[in-house]
């Protein structure tokens, strides 16, 4: 059975402005205000940001990913006491992509309201503008740090017929698009960069021609991938006879499956490694008994 919210005080995840100040909502402003207390990933940068929204400075709380259970009691005493708490990340909107899930949960068992107070949020901004289809899309967060973490994910959400949104960090782009296409194939991109700031920039492209990110690129990034596209996919049939005659002029499995993604669409790696295994075994020598 569902606990109902029956406590006065409640928890607020408060979205704050991703670039553009200017984005906070009246209903922000009043919150954050009046919250007794105020839990912020970075308490410097929370800092910055009320003065630049003009709030009176609070003794902000931290909490991020390392210290988030240790938060938890804390925070429920406060509630406990009659308490207001308002949770915010870095910018945004909190727990898409930033701690305070374990929090929501707790509170929430606790019989404690959790309100959400929307806002400014890069994956849906980045999404509405991209020209990419905008539904179903599939939120992938921040990439794993390690490739094969990464072709791990790509592998399981490249199947869905959705759009991918994620973010990267600048000094790993190109290596996770790279990744990107070797698992996804030629999908339709939109990178997204300093959004809601004066210098906001969309650069549209295509998981297979990179060459246009061949340019200074700093900060972080919202990364959207088109779905598979259905139509004008490449048949079953047309795929083996383009593996069979590439595995013809030679190269490791993984060399075959690369120049295929090049010459097919609505495939993924992992499809095409599937297709080359089975063709193999096909070809394997039967025992004589």
């Amino acid at each position: 059975m569902v606990k109902q919210d029956k406590k006065s005080a409640r928890l607020m995840l408060v979205a704050t402005p991703i670039g553009n100040a200017c984005d906070i909502s009246k209903r922000a402003l009043k919150v954050l205000s009046q919250a007794e207390v105020v839990l912020a990933e970075d308490t410097r940068r929370a800092g910055l940001l009320f003065k630049r929204l003009g709030i009176e400075s609070k003794g902000f709380v931290s909490l991020f990913e390392h210290n988030e259970d240790k938060r938890v009691d804390q925070v429920l005493q406060s509630l406990a006491q009659g308490q207001n708490v308002a949770l915010i990340s870095d910018a945004g909107t909190p727990l898409v992509s930033d701690p305070g899930y374990r929090l929501v949960a707790a509170c929430r068992e606790a019989g404690y309201t959790v309100s959400p107070i929307p806002g400014p949020c890069a994956a849906t901004a980045a999404l509405s503008a991209s020209g990419l289809p905008p539904h179903p899309f599939t939120f992938l967060g921040f990439l794993p740090r390690k490739t094969s973490d990464k072709k791990k994910l790509f592998e399981t959400y490249g199947p869905v017929p959705a759009t991918l949104v994620l973010f990267e960090r600048k000094d790993r782009l190109l290596k996770s698009l790279r990744t990107a296409f070797e698992v996804l194939g030629p999908r339709e991109l939109c990178i997204a960069r300093e959004l809601t700031k004066e210098h906001e920039q969309f650069i549209q492209g295509r998981l297979d021609d990179l060459s246009g990110l061949d340019i200074p690129l700093l900060g972080e990034f919202t990364v959207v991938i088109g779905p598979p596209r259905a139509c004008g996919a490449t048949s079953g049939d047309e795929v083996s006879a383009i593996l069979e005659q590439e595995a013809r002029g030679g190269g490791k499995p993984r060399e075959i499956v690369r120049r295929v993604l090049e010459k097919t669409t609505g495939w993924t790696s992992k499809a095409l490694y599937e297709v080359l295994k089975n063709q193999e075994k096909n070809l394997e020598p039967r025992e004589k008994h």
